[in-house]
């Protein structure tokens, strides 16, 4: 179906694997791949550090971190590294786990006991290369605890490819630069949120990250209909929503 020439356009939202297999098949026709990634926010030295916690917590913990943008990876200046710790251990410990089906219930199964059993076998994984696990890590069934780990590096599964759990890393930097590269690092680049009232940051961020669209003083966990959707690398091609029907794909990333 995918190489048949009677239509124009091919969208698929799904795995890579899928996905660049298709768009490989899909012949003169235009393609819209949205496939995923491993979001990133960076909290700056001057962030709201409660509000940025709250933020990171819901974008990584809703839906038991099963959303392509859902936050991954944080990257917190160090100045702020030991208050913003503190602030996001405190509330993933306060989430309530458990039934989906119950109101109180903030974090639900993951959609198998599998995929929770290879989300753990991460965590593990992290900790056997010298991770440490702050808060989290527990699993009952398809139920993982949220998850927060700092002091892990770039190659680890928990930073370096797609999670799909409710787990984060939390990692400090010096210079925003650095936060920057951090973010650029991965082979992924869908959406990420960064937290600074600094304009010239909000600046180099719109020009340098090399994802889909930027965040401002939000977490990566954001979308709505009517804007451009989409991202680079491993993540994607093309931009679905408005601006995407108005021709313009976004070569560099959009900025919210």
């Amino acid at each position: 179906m995918a190489a048949d020439p009677r239509f124009k356009l091919l969208t698929f939202t799904g795995s890579g694997g899928v996905g660049w297999m298709l768009k490989s098949k899909a012949g003169k026709k235009k393609v819209v791949l949205e496939l995923g990634g491993n979001a990133a926010a960076i909290v700056h030295s001057d962030a709201d550090v409660d509000y940025a916690a709250e933020r990171c917590v819901l974008g990584g913990f809703s839906y038991a971190g099963q959303s392509c943008i859902s936050v991954q990876r944080i990257y917190v200046h160090r100045s702020i590294e030991s208050e913003f710790a503190h602030q996001i251990i405190e509330r993933a410990a306060a989430l309530r786990v458990g039934d989906p089906l119950q109101e109180s219930t903030d974090v639900g199964p993951m959609i198998s006991a599998e995929a929770a059993k290879r989300a753990e076998s991460w965590v593990q994984e992290a900790q056997q290369g010298g991770a440490r696990v702050l808060v989290g890590g527990d699993r009952a069934g398809a139920v993982l605890a949220p998850t927060v780990i700092t002091g892990t590096k770039p190659e680890m599964r928990v930073s370096c490819e797609e999670v799909f759990a409710p787990i984060v890393v939390v990692e400090p930097y010096d210079n925003f630069s650095d936060a920057i590269a951090a973010v650029n690092r991965s082979t992924y680049g869908l959406q990420a949120g960064i937290f600074t009232y600094d304009s010239r940051n909000i600046y180099e961020a719109c020009e340098t990250l090399e994802v889909g669209a930027v965040i401002v003083n939000d977490a990566p966990t954001f979308r709505m209909d009517q804007m451009p959707y989409g991202g680079t690398k491993d993540s994607g091609a093309r931009r679905e929503g408005l601006l995407r029907i108005a021709g313009n794909d976004g070569a560099k990333a959009h900025c919210f």
